[in-house]
């Protein structure tokens, strides 16, 4: 049985700013939004929560505890100032860290929050726990859809979320609308699950 898409399709992206996967599904999705019509919502989720009672190898328990801290900041911004802050501070944040490379998490957020013109004193909630709440609720509305063995980012249209896709490079143009149109249809089918290979090639910013 399948269901018949609307007419413009909702996009709900959940993100989690160090993920660099997460990262290039993002780009793809500024590459659908320019081409199709479409209304995209963004979210974030975390690494941090989804790992935090997991057996992890010291290097990645250490990338896990340094960064709540990034997403902590966008969620207070967009509590404080609206959703719409959402992006622009994920883009800031993750065009220094991702394709930037860098990894000083302070000054990627004091920089981002200045660009985007938001009150710097929203990296102060980086080492606290006040916005864990809402960011619990975030990330569980995303994992909800997909369940929890999977990573960042979940990508639901007119409510049917998926981990991914998975994508380097950045697909551009009619190409990045195809791989929207095919991944519309697959959550079109009401018992589609999962399509996946291994990957063999990292992240190209």
């Amino acid at each position: 049985m399948t269901s018949t898409p609307t007419a413009r399709p909702v996009v709900d992206f959940w993100f989690d700013p160090a993920c660099p996967w997460a990262w290039m599904t993002s780009r793809w999705m500024d590459e659908v939004s320019a081409i199709r019509d479409v209304d995209v919502r963004w979210h974030v989720m975390s690494l941090s929560v989804l790992n935090e009672k997991r057996e992890l190898p010291d290097t990645y328990r250490e990338l896990m505890d340094d960064s709540w801290g990034a997403v902590r900041v966008i969620v207070a911004a967009a509590r404080d100032h609206g959703d719409e802050v959402i992006k622009p501070l994920y883009d800031a944040m993750g065009t220094r860290r991702h394709p930037g490379g860098r990894r000083d998490t302070a000054a990627i957020i004091a920089e981002s929050l200045a660009e985007v013109g938001l009150p710097a004193e929203l990296a102060d909630v980086a080492g606290t726990e006040d916005v864990d709440a809402l960011l619990r609720e975030s990330h569980g509305e995303g994992i909800t859809l997909v369940g929890d063995d999977v990573g960042t980012p979940v990508v639901a249209i007119d409510g049917i979320g998926f981990f991914g896709p998975v994508v380097t490079p950045a697909p551009t143009g009619e190409a990045a609308g195809r791989l929207f149109d095919g991944l519309a249809l697959m959550t079109s089918v009401a018992g589609f699950y999962e399509l996946k290979r291994s990957r063999t090639a990292g992240p190209s910013f």
